[in-house]
């Protein structure tokens, strides 16, 4: 070969070598900037490239996000929900007030329940005004005749207290979460209502209330509408859809004389059904409801409805004094109110039934929880009904047998003992005398005149079971110590 062709040769493998290096630093700088790319220390390691003193040293790239953990929740975020996060619209009439104020004064609580009672026309008398600092702010309804001139409606009623939704989210204070519609004849328990609430996203849409005692008006009206004086709960972002949307939906069934089936369709044709609570009470029932108050579900007491067309709850007091009584146990502990605890002393063959903050039976017979669950019919019907089913429930007769009466005793007094515990005491409503249950080893329970129960100060919320209880009486003795504490794992309450 030539010198001339080895020059050739030469010049052009040291073009290849310059390229193929030029090539290979590009390849190099592109991966560094790549997102895919191998760590760059790797990278320079294993070309053994080493950086001047001089210059600096590539930073490393931030580490990733650590992945979300699986038991981050909203909670963990969000506050939980307490009664500041309620707002109460409370539809009532002024001539009604006059003697519904006192129900509601039983529960209200001045500058810490937030909410406004809704009149028909400003409050007028000497019993009303000036307005009393214990009950709800008010605020005079909209013009009812203006709002059936605009949508056409039929009913005047029904229009003002659906379109009293929209009133109450215009009222509504900063940090709301839960809308709450009721009437001025229902007895509430808030601390219960927090409880309830504060287990949900408010952030999502929900519709909460209860259904009617009386098999009819869900037959009548509807099985998925919230009876509405009771209580209807709205998570805020539905109720604020609600009121953008309410006139449209007013002229829609502008032809319904029903407020509630007019809310529940209202809320379902923006794709919401009814979330049914049990501790709401519409009490449709007439007469003496101690048999049903009794034996309450297991679930939170929401709500007690129609309180001014029932025999007052209990039956030594008027209607607001019985009012004021019962929320006495509901400031200890809103959690037992009317739980149902059951628990035997079976020397003496007796059986105990304790509805807290309510009432005491006892059996002079051991019976099942199963037979004991279902209230006894102390109360009529909400209309006349010739044929059964009549109720949502089942119910058992009153009985005069003396295995099967139960000697009856009220709620009297709640105090905190030094233990720390929450005594509440009953007292016998009346003497039963109708003889001694005759079965072989029974005892009369005629003299005990009062029974005594502890139960913890911590609250119940999440209950997946009843609590059990044992009795502790001296011979002779005319009261009865009920102890609760938690059942055992296999333990029969029977």
């Amino acid at each position: 070969m030539s010198k001339l062709n080895k020059s050739i040769v030469f010049s052009i493998c040291k073009t290849v070598l310059i390229c193929g290096l030029v090539l290979y630093g590009c390849t190099i700088f592109l991966f560094n900037d790549s997102e895919h790319q191998f760590p760059a220390s790797d990278l320079f390691s294993s070309l053994q490239f080493t950086s001047s003193p001089s210059s600096p040293s590539p930073s490393p790239p931030p580490p990733p996000p650590p992945p979300p953990s699986s038991q981050t929740s909203t909670s963990s975020i969000i506050s939980p929900t307490n009664i500041g996060h309620l707002v109460f619209g409370l539809l009532g009439n002024e001539k009604a007030w006059h003697n519904r104020k006192a129900y509601v004064e039983s529960w209200w609580r001045p500058n810490i329940t937030k909410g406004h009672l809704f009149l028909d026309v400003p409050p007028k008398g000497d019993d009303l005004l000036p307005w009393s600092l214990n009950s709800p702010p008010y605020r005079i309804s909209d013009d009812v005749s203006k709002l059936l001139k605009e949508t056409n409606h039929v009913d005047a009623r029904v229009m003002r207290m659906v379109h009293g939704i929209m009133e109450v989210v215009r009222e509504a204070h900063e940090g709301v979460r839960w809308v709450i519609m009721g009437d001025d004849d229902s007895i509430f328990f808030v601390e219960n209502m927090v409880d309830i609430l504060a287990q949900y996203d408010h952030n999502k849409y929900y519709y909460f209330g209860g259904h009617s005692e009386f098999i009819l008006s869900n037959y009548w009206y509807s099985f998925n509408q919230a009876f509405g004086g009771a209580g209807i709960m709205l998570s805020y972002p539905l109720a604020k859809t609600f009121a953008n949307t309410v006139m449209s939906c007013l002229k829609r069934y502008a032809h319904l004389q029903s407020s509630d089936r007019t809310t529940m369709l209202c809320v379902a044709d923006l794709g919401v059904n009814l979330s049914p609570l049990q501790g709401i009470h519409q009490i449709d029932l007439r007469g003496d409801i101690s048999g049903f108050l009794a034996y309450h579900p297991k679930s939170l007491l929401a709500s007690l409805h129609h309180y001014d067309m029932v025999d007052p709850i209990f039956p030594s007091m008027d209607r607001a004094q019985a009012g004021f009584h019962i929320q006495k146990a509901a400031k200890y502990d809103q959690s037992r109110m009317l739980q149902q605890t059951i628990c035997h002393h079976r020397s003496k063959n007796w059986t105990f039934s304790v509805s807290w903050g309510y009432s005491a039976h006892i059996y002079e017979k051991i019976m099942p929880r199963s037979w004991l669950q279902n209230p006894i019919e102390t109360f009529k019907t909400w209309q006349r009904s010739r044929r059964p089913p009549h109720y949502m429930f089942d119910v058992r007769s009153p009985s005069w047998h003396p295995c099967e009466a139960p000697h009856v005793f009220f709620f009297k007094s709640v105090e905190k003992n030094r233990r720390g515990e929450i005594v509440t005491t009953y007292t016998r409503a009346w003497p039963r005398r109708i003889g001694v249950c005759l079965e072989a080893g029974n005892y009369s329970a005629e003299y005990i005149s009062e029974i005594q129960v502890y139960s913890s100060a911590t609250k119940r919320i999440e209950i997946d079971r009843c609590e059990c209880c044992d009795i502790i009486h001296e011979a002779g003795s005319n009261k009865a110590d009920i102890k609760y504490r938690e059942c055992k794992i296999d333990e029969i309450i029977a």
